[in-house]
């Protein structure tokens, strides 16, 4: 059994989880084909998914729903009726309906979707000051992706017959989740840039850039394409890149969520099978 895991990985998460659990579908016997799709022209070309049995598509959770380039680019499969499974990646806060909307989007793109699940990890925002999630994913989180293998290997192989349901809708509307996106850029008022700071012009912030929006020589990135993922900050070899501190907007999310540090400490990645 030949299967694809693809994913869009801007902080390394994402990417942590995907190889987890394709090393352990190889020792489960499948030949596995892991494909990055964060850089933009990896989402150019479609891609052919002809030479695949199965798929796992993964990404991180932006403003409850998968980041707006990655949903686009599955938008654009065509799966032919081949079982998948998901996997997403967050930083503590919420998940729903990001389930919900991307199976919809893989069952329209004609994939049966047979599984799903959520694995804590260091969030994005904390490169501008934010404290959630610093030390995951760790071995917890690895060990439930190497049991979601286990899991999804029995699906894709049809030991297991059973399909993901009940996968929580939420009760917003696309108009309101549109909404809850944009205010990406309402926290981070001031998008990466080095502010005339010197560096080695590696030129790697522009080269990983998942929307062509960074350029290295003005250390700015284009507020027209830019999507606050932060990859050129978590890239940047100098660390010059910088946004706004954001440690105020965190004490404000912890207090509207009602978190501490301590019912963050305690949640747990989870499956939905």
């Amino acid at each position: 059994m030949k299967v694809l895991i693809a994913y869009f990985s801007a902080t390394g998460n994402t990417a942590a989880i995907g190889k987890a659990i394709g090393g352990r579908l190889q020792k489960l016997g499948a030949d596995v084909d892991i494909r990055d799709m964060t850089i933009w022209t990896a989402r150019e070309n479609k891609l052919d998914l002809s030479g695949y049995d199965a798929a796992v598509f993964g990404s991180p959770i932006h403003s409850m729903r998968s980041p707006r380039v990655f949903r686009e680019w599955l938008a654009g499969l065509d799966g032919h009726g081949m079982k998948c499974a998901m996997f997403f990646t967050f930083g503590g806060f919420q998940v729903h309906p990001t389930h919900s909307t991307t199976q919809k989007i893989l069952e329209k793109s004609n994939f049966a979707v047979v599984a799903s699940a959520e694995f804590l990890g260091k969030h994005t925002f904390n490169l501008g000051g934010w404290q959630a999630m610093a030390d995951r994913p760790d071995q917890s989180d690895l060990a439930v992706a190497e049991e979601y293998a286990d899991r999804i290997y029995d699906r894709f192989t049809g030991k297991d017959t059973g399909v993901v349901k009940d996968l929580n809708p939420g009760p917003y509307t696309e108009q309101e989740l549109d909404k809850f996106e944009n205010f990406r850029f309402v926290m981070v008022s001031k998008l990466p840039t080095r502010d005339g700071a010197e560096c080695q012009m590696c030129m790697l912030c522009e080269e990983l850039c998942p929307t062509g929006a960074m350029n290295a020589e003005t250390g700015q990135a284009d507020k027209d394409k830019c999507m606050v993922c932060l990859r050129c900050v978590y890239e940047c070899p100098d660390q010059v890149l910088k946004i706004n501190d954001l440690s105020a907007v965190f004490n404000k999310k912890m207090e509207m969520d009602k978190e501490t540090p301590e019912t963050l400490k305690a949640k747990k990645s989870k499956m939905y099978l």
